[in-house]
């Protein structure tokens, strides 16, 4: 059986498919994040009646991905898991999101290997001797507590990859589509120094004003409280509901010298994180 020593590179690819869908290959290992294949100009549906425009393209097509083992699932949103992915996505691959996510992928649409994870609970996942163990951290999408009981509840997550039975190699944490609180904290005193952090931004907002995911400033914010050693800024100018640039995040994390942590792949781009004390990400 494969280990992490006979692996040919103990690393952990990523493909940046687009908003917060992530390609994540460690070893035999494969998961998905946050399922959105609509193409630019496709409306997504946030519920109420709320639609919102995409403006990007994504950089593959669900019928483009290789061998799935997982998906982690920050919450049941249209531009998080859209048609396409519950219509194409093979419905015997395991889903790992919220408990409210899971019921409704399992009941109404079929996904019969979703698991639900509440906060700070952990499901592991394993192929080839490799795993990958997936902790629910804390999300808050709202900070109106009215607006927060009218949004799905939100997960973010902590992927540690390894081999089965021994220690973790690589720490991945991805923040879901929280906004900056102080129970956010706790992940550091938990999960202290991830590898990278994979961070939704966009600033995105309701009519009304309400602003449900972090602008520049909160995600550079989060950013410091946590210090990852690399963070890949994701969920940004993808759709009509986004006004935060990924500039106003840039400018930010340079005002907070976190400039030199940044990973610089745009949306298509691809990045190679090896395991190891401070390795740096490689963009492809």
């Amino acid at each position: 059986m494969a280990t992490t020593e006979e692996l040919i590179d103990d690393a952990l690819d990523l493909h940046f498919i687009g908003n917060a869908t992530v390609l994540l290959r460690y070893g035999p290992l494969t998961l998905l994040t946050d399922p959105n294949f609509l193409h630019r100009g496709e409306y997504a549906h946030l519920g109420y009646g709320l639609l919102s425009r995409r403006l990007t393209e994504p950089a593959l097509g669900p019928e483009e991905l290789p061998r799935i083992d997982g998906i982690v699932l920050s919450h049941l949103h249209g531009d998080h898991w859209d048609r396409r992915a519950r219509r194409s996505l093979d419905r015997a691959i395991p889903v790992l999101s919220t408990p409210h996510a899971a019921r409704r992928l399992k009941v109404l649409h079929g996904f019969r290997r979703t698991a639900g994870l509440r906060t700070w609970q952990a499901l592991t996942l394993q192929r080839q001797g490799i795993r990958a163990t997936v902790t629910a951290l804390p999300g808050r999408h709202a900070g109106d507590p009215v607006l927060r009981g009218l949004l799905p509840p939100v997960m973010g997550s902590m992927i540690e990859f390894g081999p089965v039975g021994g220690p973790s190699r690589l720490r991945l944490y991805v923040s879901g589509d929280t906004l900056l609180y102080d129970g956010l904290e706790e992940i550091a005193r938990r999960f202290p120094a991830a590898d990278l952090a994979v961070l939704h931004l966009g600033g995105t907002r309701l009519p009304g004003g309400f602003v449900v995911t972090m602008n520049g400033a909160q995600g550079a914010e989060l950013a410091r409280r946590l210090r990852p050693h690399a963070v890949l800024p994701v969920h940004y100018e993808d759709y009509t509901v986004m006004r935060s640039p990924l500039s106003a995040f840039l400018a930010e994390a340079g005002r907070l010298g976190l400039g030199d942590r940044i990973v610089p792949c745009p949306h298509g781009g691809r990045a190679r994180l090896p395991a190891g004390p401070g390795a740096r990400p490689l963009v492809r």
